[in-house]
């Protein structure tokens, strides 16, 4: 099956407050580090253990490993996460702002990741998957969600909104103002409903979370023969239409030999060029923001030039094609340290700091990804380029946990 109920780790009752933490790929050590204080039970002591260690203890070393299984075998005997003692479904709705999403806790199954029938955008870095392989191994848990989308299926959408009706078990508000809602579904008819609709599913989508999928599947290959339930990664699986992708901007250190009079004649070449009194949000794909020489400007890419392809169409391609490749030499976006990303949670005015400053000389507002574009790109098995998503709001680690036994 395409899903299967678990027994979740989860925060005891009356304890998500105290243990909800964000994914621990959105914070540096220093950072957990200050968030954690004076939070023994925050699970950044489980996602983040370095910071319970020397503050110049390398991350990967062994020992941070140990720390994180120690740690959460601490929370368990204290009775601040409890398993529960049969398998579940879980739903968690987050809200943020206007916005609200609810999906499904399940585990999916790591044979259609195989497959391509859970579908993938991003290539992964081996120092990062080794890293979620060494944390799993380590605490014998999945402990971090994949963030996954499922396309339209109103009988899913209707079961999900049947099952929020009752009060939920957690409901905690987390310092960055999202809130984070479980539902148990302990009802065995709800159960087989949800299974058998989500395995009629022809495909569904990760979203948020590729370095968790693959290393949950490098560790299932570990354990073939071996007793427990292994094949399957732990995720939360939303509706596509309600997700959220902000946008995922750029900024650039020099203006690569050219006066700013000079990037702007060279635009207009492939460019409508419109200066602008305040900060410019782009409204479709072929439009970006550009911050340079004390004022903004909207950028608009002729008609003609807009490929029809999955990957060509994404406002990040467009820049690189027609900006950033061409104009500043920017040919890889992984490695070029004179380009830096800015996600789109810290606005406009993020990126105009940013070059009023003069650490960066000019700076891009991108137009967001769109779910459907994305779809697009994993359907037609590409790989979409560098730093395209930033999905808000994030689902919260510590929430809930599989067990790999």
């Amino acid at each position: 099956m395409l899903i299967q109920p678990f027994r979740a780790l989860r925060p005891a009752p009356g304890r998500a407050t105290e243990v909800l933490a964000p994914p621990y790929d959105v914070l540096s050590s220093a950072e957990a580090r200050e968030r954690a204080k004076g939070k023994p039970w925050s699970f950044l002591h489980i996602s983040k253990p370095e910071i319970d260690l020397d503050p110049g203890t390398d991350p990967y070393d062994r020992a941070v490993y140990a720390k994180a299984a120690e740690n959460l075998n601490r929370m368990v005997a204290a009775g601040v996460m409890m398993r529960d003692a049969r398998p579940r479904y879980y739903i968690y709705r987050l809200t943020w702002r206007d916005r609200v999403q609810t999906g499904l806790a399940a585990i999916a199954s790591i044979a259609d990741y195989e497959t391509n029938r859970i579908r993938k955008h991003e290539l992964t870095a081996p120092v990062k998957e080794d890293d979620r392989v060494c944390q799993i191994e380590a605490v014998n848990a999945q402990t971090g969600p994949v963030m996954i989308a499922y396309p339209s299926a109103p009988v899913i959408d209707n079961i999900l909104a049947a099952a929020t009706t009752q009060s939920p078990a957690v409901d905690a508000t987390a310092d960055d103002g999202v809130r984070h809602q479980l539902w148990v579904i302990e009802d065995e008819a709800t159960i087989a409903m949800l299974t058998r609709a989500f395995d009629a599913l022809p495909a569904i989508y990760i979203a948020d979370g590729h370095h968790r999928s693959a290393a949950a599947a490098r560790v299932a290959k570990s354990r073939i023969g071996k007793n427990g339930a292994h094949d399957q990664f732990l995720a939360v699986i939303f509706p596509h239409h309600q997700m959220t992708i902000l946008d995922y901007n750029r900024v650039v250190r020099d203006l690569n030999g050219r006066s700013a009079e000079e990037l702007l004649a060279e635009l207009r070449k492939n460019f409508s060029v419109e200066s602008s009194d305040r900060p410019v949000r782009p409204g479709k794909s072929a439009e970006f923001g550009m911050f340079a020489g004390g004022r903004w400007y909207k950028l608009t890419l002729r008609p003609e030039l807009v490929p029809a392809d999955p990957i060509g169409r994404l406002p990040v391609t467009l820049l690189a094609r027609n900006v950033l490749e061409p104009l500043f030499g920017i040919k890889d976006q992984r490695t070029d340290k004179r380009i830096d990303f800015v996600g789109g949670a810290r606005g406009l005015g993020g990126l105009e700091k940013r070059v009023a400053s003069g650490e960066m000389a000019v700076a891009f507002a991108l137009y967001p990804t769109q779910m459907t574009d994305l779809m697009a790109v994993a359907d037609a098995g590409e790989i979409m380029p560098p730093k395209s998503t930033w999905f808000e709001p994030k689902l919260a680690d510590g929430m809930v946990n599989h067990v790999l036994d």
